[in-house]
């Protein structure tokens, strides 16, 4: 079996959800092996990373180097391809900077790459076997992948539970000096914050969020009477905000906003990678939705298969009562 790593993001000396869940599919991987965590950064943040991580990890890569101040693929690409070696398994999340990094990455190292991956089937040989998802989760891929010569991995976050074990007990091992020339062509400019909205839904611990299946703004009304009786604030989807129906900030995903609520409701959303990737945390997810084959009730504790239209007034109603 081949070495498997593990890309950690992180910011200002948080790890990232992401970080836990990729060593949950790593084991489904290959249950016996040994996992290594890669953490670059630059400054103190980086230390606490790496501690953290080696309490799951086999083994922690600790890279220090001014290029990793913020994400950067072209940096990361240029340093991964002088350390890893040439037939590992290299875990990336789908999200911003792994859709940049992987592709690239696999080409440099004559690689294998598998795009934004849900679930694991196993590892059979030098065949490695996953499951995709096209056409906006409506149908299964089931993808069996030569690695022979390595891969790199894209896997979706959220879609794996974290393992929190803490049974790695690893070594932290400083690799800043073998990283070669990390020079790059873009330049970054500056970091531009959210816009800050009625409510912060950051903070929220209980989101009520609705998306294209509510099909008309007039019925968002009926959202928010709903989230009222729950003591909960309404959020959205893309979609929502893209018709002015509810503004910008009051959208969850990876281009809106992160939400680490305990309670997520979602309320006529598809369930892309898209808008899950902005809901950490690990909540107890609701979802209703008319089409059986939403990928949202891949994620959801509790599914229910129903017009939102319909189920959200006697849901109200039913709450109001209790």
């Amino acid at each position: 079996m081949a070495d498997i790593f593990a890309y950690i993001e992180h910011n200002q000396g948080v790890a990232e959800d992401s970080a836990l869940e990729l060593l949950t599919a790593a084991k489904k991987i290959s249950p016996d092996a040994a996992v290594t965590a890669i953490v670059m950064g630059s400054g103190g943040d980086l230390d606490k990373v790496c501690n953290e991580m080696a309490a799951s990890y086999n083994a922690v890569w600790k890279i220090d180097n001014a290029a990793f101040s913020f994400p950067d693929a072209e940096a990361a690409r240029k340093a991964l391809v002088n350390i890893l070696p040439g037939d590992c398994v290299l875990l990336v999340p789908h999200a911003h900077l792994g859709m940049d990094l992987s592709p690239g990455l696999s080409i440099k190292m004559d690689s294998t790459f598998i795009s934004d991956i849900v679930d694991v089937e196993g590892l059979d040989g030098n065949t490695l076997k996953v499951i995709r998802q096209e056409f906006a989760g409506q149908v299964s891929t089931h993808v069996h992948a030569d690695i022979a010569n390595g891969a790199v991995v894209n896997v979706r976050p959220g879609v794996f539970q974290p393992d929190e074990s803490k049974a790695g007990g690893g070594e932290v091992v400083d690799k800043s000096g073998d990283l070669g020339d990390v020079s790059v062509k873009r330049k970054y400019l500056e970091t531009v914050e959210a816009e800050a909205g009625e409510v912060d839904i950051t903070k929220s611990e209980v989101l009520v969020s609705v998306g294209r299946g509510v099909e008309e703004e007039d019925n968002i009304e009926t959202i928010f009477d709903l989230a009222e009786a729950m003591g909960a604030d309404v959020s959205c989807s893309r979609p929502i905000v893209d018709a002015k129906w509810l503004e910008k900030p009051r959208q969850v995903g990876t281009s809106g906003q992160t939400v680490k609520p305990k309670v997520y409701m979602a309320l006529g959303i598809s369930g892309s990678f898209q808008h899950m990737g902005g809901v950490k945390g690990n909540p107890f997810i609701v979802a209703v939705n008319k089409n059986p084959k939403a990928p949202i009730f891949q994620v959801a504790d509790v599914g229910v298969e129903a017009d939102i239209l319909e189920f959200v007034p006697e849901l109200t109603e039913k709450i109001k009562e209790l």
